[in-house]
């Protein structure tokens, strides 16, 4: 049953179904981890304690490398698996997923250990102060040291199991695994772990949530295993060399972006220590509050890549290109709305965060300005996600190192200098700007050359 729902959802749906079908669950999800992650800034601001707001806020970026390292088998094998259904060969399917699987733990293991024997130099290279240091340790050796490789492990499941047009189960785990922890997070703050060790009940939180949703992952795999190209036994054999090469060659470019997305998480937090740790504070939370679009367009991205790659592979270009122009179009509308919502209500959400007057003040404004950058920081990883979907991983990874080190990064240090504190807050809409300018004429000239002489020889979808 599972194979043929997902055979209509690649090939016969009408696309916006289509869309809607693989899109929305992954939308949701990540609408709810958004709101597990300002959860525990939600709780930990109810403290009035901006040095434990600020410590947590530091290992952000930290996190997000374990994310980064998901990608790089998770989305380079998703996506080829999905390219491979195309091509109507699951054996070599199931030997990409197993591969993805088992590289992911080996290297999340390697992460776990690494920062486990350097985590306090790591943390001070962070930017982590006296009064900020323990609390940045306490989450950091729950969440990375001890939750490094089931989160790592979560992310990868996710993007195979979705790559077999499973998006429901895929994202099933995500909203588990952040509801669980958005649950246990008061009682350990508030109820089993005495007044100081807050933080350490965050930690504790996410790590047994992650866990969990682990476990979930490896049991829809058990339940869907005979009836889908998954595969996570090494006895299914090494896929072919080519296809080692294109997991990677996909999935490095998103695994870059993502840690040098956390690069520039770093050097926000180190230009921004400089003016204080209330100013470290408001913009911690900033960065969480103005994730909403962010993580919706992520989940539009994550639900449009399999029907890209899968269409790409079989050679319906026009029922890819239908996809690409809607989920665009859905993207920009949820940009435009939600600069709309950020600039009337930027006072009120750092309200909910915390109530300490000047970390509302600098977090309202600098939220404000960064709001702009949403609807061109969606279009920039969205030419991404197409490209790794055509399986051009050569020019996604020229788009993603182009976007930070060319762009972002280096605006940062050069609007710092110019302006100060304001100068760093606009450095993202300044930077994604001229990144959207370049991605747009990077595709345009691809889309051209591929596939304009050759549409009418594309099979027309419902």
């Amino acid at each position: 049953m599972a194979k043929a729902n997902s055979k209509e959802i690649f090939e016969s749906l009408p696309v916006g179904k289509a869309l809607y079908e693989m899109a929305l669950p992954a939308v949701f999800s990540q609408i709810i981890v958004l709101i597990y992650s300002m959860a525990d800034t939600f709780y930990l601001g109810r403290t009035n304690d901006p040095f434990m707001v600020a410590g947590v806020s530091l290992l952000l970026p930290v996190f997000n490398i374990s994310i980064s390292l998901a990608c790089l088998t998770g989305v380079g094998g998703g996506a080829l698996i999905s390219r491979l259904l195309g091509e109507k060969r699951e054996g070599e399917a199931k030997k990409v997923s197993s591969f993805s699987f088992w590289f992911a733990l080996a290297i999340a293991a390697v992460f776990s250990l690494g920062m486990f024997a350097f985590l306090s130099p790591a943390l001070r290279l962070l930017g982590a102060s006296d009064d900020t240091f323990d609390f940045a340790r306490q989450y950091a050796f729950c969440v990375i040291v001890l939750g490094g490789v089931p989160t790592v492990l979560s992310n990868v499941l996710s993007n195979l199991i979705r790559s077999v047009g499973l998006s429901k189960q895929a994202s099933f785990g995500v909203t588990m695994g952040a509801l669980i922890n958005i649950a246990l997070d008061p009682l350990f703050m508030f109820v089993l772990l005495p007044k100081g060790y807050e933080v350490l009940g965050v930690g504790i939180a996410t790590l047994i949530s992650n866990c969990l949703a682990c476990g979930y992952y490896l049991l829809v795999y058990r339940a869907v295993r005979h009836e889908t190209a998954l595969s996570l036994s090494p006895k299914t054999g090494m896929p072919e060399k080519k296809s080692v090469r294109y997991v990677f060659n996909v999935g490095m470019p998103s695994a870059i972006a993502t840690f040098l997305f956390d690069i520039d998480y770093i050097v926000i937090d180190k230009l921004m220590a400089g003016y204080g740790d209330i100013a470290l504070a408001a913009i911690g939370i900033v960065l969480k509050a103005e994730r909403l679009p962010l993580n919706v367009g992520v989940g539009i991205c994550q639900g449009m890549l399999p029907l890209v790659a899968y269409n790409y592979a079989s050679g319906d270009h026009q029922r890819m290109r239908k996809t690409i122009r809607l989920s665009l179009v859905v993207g920009l509308i949820v940009g435009a709305v939600s600069i709309t919502l950020y600039e009337i209500f930027a006072g009120g959400i750092l309200w909910v965060f915390i109530k300490e007057p000047e970390t509302m003040r600098l977090g309202s404004a600098f939220l404000r300005v960064r709001c702009l950058a949403t609807p061109f920081m969606f279009m920039s990883f969205f030419t991404v996600h197409v490209f790794q979907g055509f399986g051009e991983g050569n020019r996604a990874l020229f788009l993603g190192l182009m976007r930070w080190l060319a762009f972002n990064i280096p605006l940062l240090f050069l609007l710092n200098f110019l302006f100060g504190m304001n100068g760093i807050v606009w450095g993202q809409v300044t930077g994604d700007m001229l990144n959207v300018i370049l991605s747009f004429i990077v595709y345009r000239h691809y889309s051209r050359r591929h596939f304009s002489d050759r549409i009418t020889e594309d099979h027309v979808s419902p």
